[in-house]
């Protein structure tokens, strides 16, 4: 798909249908975030992919998000490789960008999805006995939508750039 309609159609869905999705794309997906930019390039991610009906389940433990989709990515991030100075640490952006990288993928690919940031963190590492050190990030479910899933109206909605750009 051309990137310029892979960025204006990809939309959050919120109901997915119950069909698999191949492992050659959930691997075409996950290359995508491994070819993510990252600070200094220390790659500090950690993708846990969940396709299991236990880890599933474990995954509607912690968020009420999943909307059914048959596959979740847990987003993380290594806080001991991240790059990080006195004020800054990049675990959280260098999880974002290649979140980032891996819905643009999956929405080229035709594999629906949406970013999920509201979960318990805490009880996700404790029920998948993630270690200290890597912080979870997002959730992204993929699949693919239910024929009666549509955008939301305001999808399409976006200031005009000259409310958002400034040249100096």
């Amino acid at each position: 798909m051309d990137f310029e309609k892979v960025i204006k159609e990809r939309f959050s869905v919120r109901k997915f249908k119950d069909q698999k999705i191949n492992n050659e794309l959930i691997n075409k997906i996950l290359e995508a975030g491994n070819y993510a930019p990252t600070a200094k390039n220390n790659q500090p991610q950690k993708i846990y992919v969940v396709q299991s009906k236990e880890g599933l389940n474990k995954i509607d433990k912690v968020c009420p998000c999943r909307y059914n989709a048959p596959v979740c990515l847990i987003v993380a991030s290594d806080k001991d490789i991240a790059w990080s100075n006195n004020t800054l640490s990049t675990t959280t952006i260098d999880a974002c960008i290649v979140a980032t990288h891996m819905m643009l993928e999956a929405t080229n690919l035709g594999v629906d999805n949406i970013w999920i940031e509201m979960f318990d963190k805490d009880k996700l590492k404790e029920e998948f006995n993630i270690p200290t050190n890597i912080e979870p990030i997002c959730l992204l479910p993929l699949g693919y939508r239910d024929d009666s899933f549509k955008p939301s109206l305001m999808h399409n909605k976006r200031k005009n750039l000259n409310e958002i750009v400034e040249y100096r």
